[in-house]
């Protein structure tokens, strides 16, 4: 409503006309506190106004009715000051980017942590099993005495026969097999669906005799397993073929180390020294290609073996390896004293068993030769024997202070290495998470 007047509006001059005045027009917006407006019917042609709006009330439309003067609309606006506006629009500008990285950074990190389980609630999920007509080159895999189908299901994936890790089992459940396995090796093809791979391990054809396939990372006990079953050769002959590394031109407490990981076909009649004595062989030829001098082997093979059990792909071996080296080296002894690798305090109280990562109270506290969590330095021998690659990598560790790395995801094997022991507790925690929303991948 307009504001209130102090005295009355005049009486408005007499119209030559009968017609009725017209009514007043309220303007809101033009109304202000303190303004005078008088809303009375218009005058004659050329009457004027008895109020006047206080300096810098009135607005141009006024100026231009003539309901005001330039007196009246008060002084022009003062100009802009460009360089707050653009100051003002950088802290906009960096707010809003803050912003959406944050809503991006927590984006990655959910779909990090939880990718499994929101691709399931979506129905998102990828095909477990690879299509017809992929399947190419060839993969040798070894079934051992004991395998089940969930244990094959890893080993074909591992090797690259099948998409993931439970297809094969999966395939298995779903149509109601439940075939006997043979122990041996078998040809197969990569990039084969479930279905496809097991017609091929039926296949007689596929199973090659007389042959062994030692995969990387394997103790030296269980490198002798799979031999015997393998060769269908007495595990005794061969333990006691392995008892005295020094017939076989090795000067350590065992052939722990020795045995090379590697894919052998022997002649029919072998015994079980020339079987050993062809493994150590092979050893030897990765070292001497490494460019490892002959004092040095057992060393190296020491911190081959620890890079090949602690890395989950090739990719990360030299990093580990420089993780080895960093926290070696005297500077860091202040600061560590000790290598705390996990695989070695397993391997002390014999839990180095496949596709688990977490260690025992028991493994980090046995003073046992082998746990780095209690002894200085590096154990006091190899705990598995290392492939070409994780000696290549003992011999040239890769450029970097890293003294800390975790896998946070032991699907895809996605390594953290970090320099800081607050970084790396930040990802031990997304570890942590991760396990507990996966507590069937091996934490």
């Amino acid at each position: 409503m307009p504001a209130p007047r102090s005295d009355p509006a005049p009486a408005p001059a007499p119209r030559s006309d009968p017609a009725p005045a017209p009514a007043p027009r309220v303007t809101p917006a033009r109304a202000s506190a303190g303004a005078s407006i008088d809303d009375s019917p218009s005058r004659e042609r050329g009457a004027t106004r008895t109020a006047i709006r206080p300096a810098g009330t009135a607005t141009l439309e006024d100026l231009f009715t003539g309901e005001a003067t330039t007196e009246a609309l008060g002084s022009p606006p003062p100009k802009p000051n460009r360089r707050r506006r653009r100051i003002g629009a950088a802290i906009a500008i960096g707010l809003v980017l803050a912003i959406i990285g944050g809503i991006v950074g927590g984006g990655l990190y959910v779909w990090n942590t939880y990718e499994s389980q929101i691709r399931e609630v979506m129905g998102w999920e990828e095909p477990a099993d690879f299509e017809d007509g992929l399947a190419n080159g060839e993969a040798l895999v070894t079934i051992v005495s004991g395998d089940t189908g969930q244990s094959i299901s890893q080993t074909l994936f591992d090797a690259g026969v099948t998409k993931t890790s439970n297809a094969f089992y999966d395939y298995l459940i779903d149509n109601g097999r439940s075939p006997t396995f043979m122990p041996g090796v078998y040809r197969l093809q990569l990039q084969m669906t479930s279905e496809a791979a097991l017609a091929a391990i039926e296949n007689p054809e596929n199973k090659l005799e007389n042959s062994a396939l030692i995969p990387e990372g394997q103790t030296a006990e269980a490198t002798l397993e799979i031999v015997s079953e393998s060769l269908a050769m007495p595990l005794e002959e061969l333990q006691a073929a392995a008892a005295d590394p020094a017939v076989y031109g090795v000067s350590a407490q065992s052939l722990e180390g020795w045995l090379f990981p590697a894919m052998y076909t022997f002649d029919p009649g072998v015994t079980a020294t020339d079987v050993i004595q062809t493994m150590v062989n092979r050893t030897v030829q990765s070292l001497d290609a490494a460019g490892v001098p002959v004092e040095d082997r057992q060393r190296i093979l020491t911190i081959a073996s620890i890079i090949q059990r602690e890395a989950r792909y090739e990719a990360d071996m030299q990093k580990v390896s420089r993780v080895i080296q960093n926290r070696l080296d005297p500077n860091n002894q202040e600061t560590f004293g000790k290598l705390q690798m996990d695989s070695t305090a397993q391997y002390g109280v014999g839990e180095s068993r496949e596709g688990v990562v977490s260690s025992s109270e028991e493994a980090l506290t046995d003073p046992n030769p082998w746990n780095t969590y209690v002894q200085v330095g590096l154990p006091i021998g190899p705990i598995a024997n290392p492939g070409d690659v994780a000696i290549n990598a003992a011999m040239n560790p890769a450029d970097g202070p890293w003294l800390y790395f975790v896998t946070v995801n032991l699907n895809t094997g996605e390594t953290i290495f970090t320099e800081t022991y607050n970084e790396h507790l930040r990802y031990v925690e997304q570890w942590r998470e991760w396990c507990s929303q996966n507590p069937d991948a091996g934490c």
